[in-house]
């Protein structure tokens, strides 16, 4: 296992990094301000409780809960238009060190594209570099389901998105950043994790995580050590 700092010559000479959105890239949950949207927001964060704490799989999880939600195509732009998603303070500065630096930046999310889209917009990422889930819907905007052939819609996804990055890129160091289990999860195949409690602190990732911050200055200081 690689010490704190052998961890941070892999951040400062990797090829890629990878953010999660949700409570990481973003200070909230998706699907929680969708669910709030759409009225059941109660049911919902009560479901996300039950499935944290049990042995739900994350695909059985996000289909309750979309089944519960059943948000339509309407309802997920006026979301967007009416309460965007706000930046965690520093990510715009540390994304754009990155990308100064030659570094390919992806967002790698368990939650939606057309969210995950708006973010991406914000901070120069391409739309080639998101890996997210897809909701459906019928002709008349209704709800359909979502998208079960994308990685990120079950436990374990996120590593499969850096294997497939390692594969397509030949990239030789990818770093995850994240809140969540999901994303320590996703290091091996990822080369380095680095835990993010500036919104949420997750008790088994602040605890497990060998190298665990809560500001995004604290990675821009890393970058400009060298």
């Amino acid at each position: 296992m690689a010490s704190l700092l052998e961890m941070k010559e892999i951040f400062r000479s990797a090829d890629a990094v990878c953010f999660d959105v949700d409570s990481t890239v973003i200070r909230e949950e998706g699907i929680d301000e969708l669910a709030k949207f759409c009225g059941v927001g109660d049911a919902v964060a009560e479901m996300t409780r039950r499935a944290m704490g049990g042995s739900v799989t994350f695909k059985a999880a996000l289909t309750a809960r979309l089944g519960l939600i059943r948000p339509s195509y309407e309802q997920v732009q006026k979301l967007i238009s009416d309460n965007p998603p706000e930046l965690t303070p520093g990510i715009r500065e540390l994304v754009s060190r990155l990308h100064q630096r030659g570094v390919q930046v992806f967002l790698v999310s368990g939650g939606f594209q057309s969210i995950v889209e708006h973010v991406a917009l914000q901070l120069n990422i391409p739309t080639a570099n998101i890996f997210a889930n897809r909701l459906k819907f019928y002709f008349n905007g209704e709800y359909a389901g979502f998208d079960e052939t994308q990685p990120t819609s079950e436990s374990g996804g996120k590593g499969k998105v850096i294997t497939h990055l390692k594969e397509q890129f030949h990239f030789k160091k990818v770093v995850m950043i994240g809140d969540g289990a999901t994303d320590m999860e996703a290091c091996p195949p990822g080369d380095c994790f680095i835990g993010f409690g500036g919104n949420v602190v997750r008790k088994q990732v602040k605890e497990k995580a060998k190298w665990y911050i809560t500001h995004f200055d604290e990675l821009l200081k890393e970058l400009e050590e060298r």
